[in-house]
């Protein structure tokens, strides 16, 4: 098989690199050193993104009468391996490329479509996911926020944690139960973060300046046509939601680049001609590739329009375990560099790899769904 890139694509990468070049700022790797989950890299958003969005690069993937230029799948993961290597100046916003804004398209309003659409393709709306609760983490379908419909209104009642840009959010794709337990009793609501009684409270982080909070609703009424899709019908959303942003986010790329910089390092100090830090960089070089071939396999059955499968998790499991080999590989080899006034790039990565295994769902979940979904173990055979 050819695992070139064309032209095209090569240029395309170009286009990427040179904007970064030119729109971020000097200090750019101290100021991204926690990832986009820190409050300043949410606002640097709202400025990077609409220069993205001016070159066509923001959502070129999505349709044109959406703000899309109607690009591949491959042109959309091209360039977010360019913006995670980077450190991913989208902050958030990259949540509205890669599933909330194609969920909305699919499974929205004309309406709904109308509000949201245009406002993320032109780098201007920032969400938040309102989905795991303090006893519903990765166990969506335990989840306990009650809305209560009242004639053309809902009342959501309930509470949201770990949830990740809360603070400087406009909007929440918010989970919420409107009949029996299980999954057939939820739907999703597109709420709108300053409706009264939505209270957000930081939670401080272990790693760093997160923008991580509880979101606590109380008797927040909303109309009925924030509700995306009908009642009972979150579950196949939410799998289609999952399905891109469990591969949607390229950290193998930081993960790579990570690698190579230490290695780069081990090699200035003369500390790389051992055959066990050799060993152990092949290694952490294989789980990067091995984590970007199992991506490229989900990209290429978007591409040909097939439906999400469970290599989308067995994908997410090999980016995680990526993370954890390049964060392994520092701590083991350049452990002096990982703490004091510096900030060097694989400290970031370090500090991003904690979260690797947690967020976009948890590995253990992940291992569940591959134990179902693509072993097809019966229950029994996965303890």
């Amino acid at each position: 098989m050819n695992f070139e890139w064309s032209p095209q694509q090569d240029a395309l990468r170009e286009q990427v690199r040179a904007l970064l070049r030119r729109e971020l700022p000097a200090d750019w790797d101290e100021h991204s050193r926690h990832g986009p989950g820190s409050r300043w890299q949410t606002e640097f958003s709202l400025t990077f993104c609409p220069r993205l969005a001016a070159e066509g690069l923001l959502v070129p993937h999505w349709p044109r009468e959406y703000g899309g230029r109607d690009a591949t799948a491959w042109e959309h993961f091209i360039i977010g391996e360019e913006l995670w290597a980077a450190g991913e100046p989208r902050g958030p916003q990259y949540m509205n490329a890669n599933f909330i804004g194609q969920t909305i398209m699919k499974y929205g309003s004309e309406a709904q479509k109308a509000f949201h659409l245009p406002r993320m393709a032109a780098g201007k709306a920032i969400w938040c996911q309102g989905f795991s609760e303090p006893s519903a983490g990765s166990d969506l379908a335990a989840l306990g926020t009650r809305a209560e419909r009242r004639g053309d209104e809902y009342v959501i009642n309930g509470s949201k944690v770990w949830t990740s840009y809360a603070g400087l959010a406009q909007h929440c794709f918010l989970l919420a139960r409107t009949g029996g337990p299980g999954k057939s009793g939820i739907a999703i609501f597109l709420v709108p973060m300053d409706t009264p009684g939505i209270t957000v409270r930081q939670i401080p982080s272990l790693i760093g300046v997160g923008d991580i909070h509880e979101v606590f609703c109380n008797d927040v009424v909303v109309p009925e046509t924030t509700r995306l899709g009908a009642e009972g019908q979150a579950w196949p959303i939410i799998g289609y939601a999952l399905s891109h942003e469990r591969v949607g986010i390229a950290r193998y790329a930081f993960s790579r680049r990570t690698l190579d910089g230490i290695v780069a390092l081990l090699q200035l100090r003369g500390e790389f001609d051992g055959e066990l830090v050799q060993y152990r960089a092949g290694q952490a070089l294989a789980a990067c590739e091995a984590a970007r071939l199992l991506v490229y396999r989900v990209v290429d059955q978007r591409a040909r329009g097939l439906p999400p499968s469970a290599d989308a998790n067995l994908a997410r499991v090999a980016v995680i375990r990526a993370d954890h080999a390049v964060a392994d590989f520092a701590l083991g080899f350049v452990p002096d560099t990982l703490s004091g006034g510096a900030f060097p790039l694989h400290l970031s990565h370090h500090e991003r790899a904690i979260a690797a295994g947690i967020a976009s769902g948890a590995a253990e979940i992940q291992l569940n769904l591959i134990a179902s979904e693509h072993l097809r173990l019966p229950r029994e055979a996965r303890a």
